[in-house]
């Protein structure tokens, strides 16, 4: 598995991926703030949400990526670079087994546009090309239907169900697990590298 994973921006045909700077606060809130009803019912973060929340997000991106521990991208569209439209991240789970995860989220008013498969895709290649894993896997909240078709269209296998995983307010959520491993990857490259979402 890979030490270490550059900082320069990755592009697809619509989208600019690249790790957070201090000063992209203020777009992240924006962000979230229009999207806090769609993301409340997966997400622990967004109860209590305010612009700290990101503030602290931003400042613990960079130092998870100084320390080699998460790999976070704002999720820029190339017309518009300034704007953040979602974030998608991946971070390595076992070093030993070089297995990493995958999580994204794509702001309310560009849902259904294909970024989150988009930018997913994109990462899923850092995961595999960059970071030299085996398996990258996706846990997304059952009911999360949006998410899931991603993963299907990204080839991920589904795997089974993690009870209870994750509390978000007084509710505790089971999450679908899904995987796609190396060979996988490399056997359908050819395919996103037509579409336009890898390089």
């Amino acid at each position: 598995m890979a030490t270490s994973v550059h900082s320069q921006p990755r592009y697809t045909k619509r989208l600019m991926l690249r790790p957070f700077r201090r000063r992209d606060v203020g777009a992240l809130h924006d962000a979230i703030s229009v999207s806090l009803a769609d993301l409340q019912p997966w997400l622990p973060w967004v109860e209590g949400y305010d612009r700290g929340v990101a503030q602290r997000f931003v400042r613990e991106s960079v130092s998870a990526w100084a320390e080699r521990r998460a790999y976070d991208f704002t999720v820029r569209t190339i017309e518009d670079p300034n704007r953040h439209i979602g974030n998608v991240s991946i971070w390595p789970t076992s070093t030993q087994n070089a297995i990493g995860e995958v999580g994204y989220w794509i702001r309310s008013d560009e849902t259904g546009n294909g970024y989150g498969a988009e930018a997913t895709t994109r990462a899923v290649q850092v995961g595999f090309e960059e970071m030299r894993l085996h398996k990258v896997q996706l846990r997304i909240a059952v009911g999360n239907e949006r998410s899931e078709r991603i993963a299907e269209s990204l080839g991920f296998a589904y795997e089974g169900v993690l009870r209870d995983e994750v509390k978000v307010g007084d509710v505790w959520l089971d999450h679908t697990v899904w995987s796609l491993l190396e060979e996988e990857w490399w056997a359908q490259r050819d395919r996103h590298r037509s579409g336009g979402t890898i390089a």
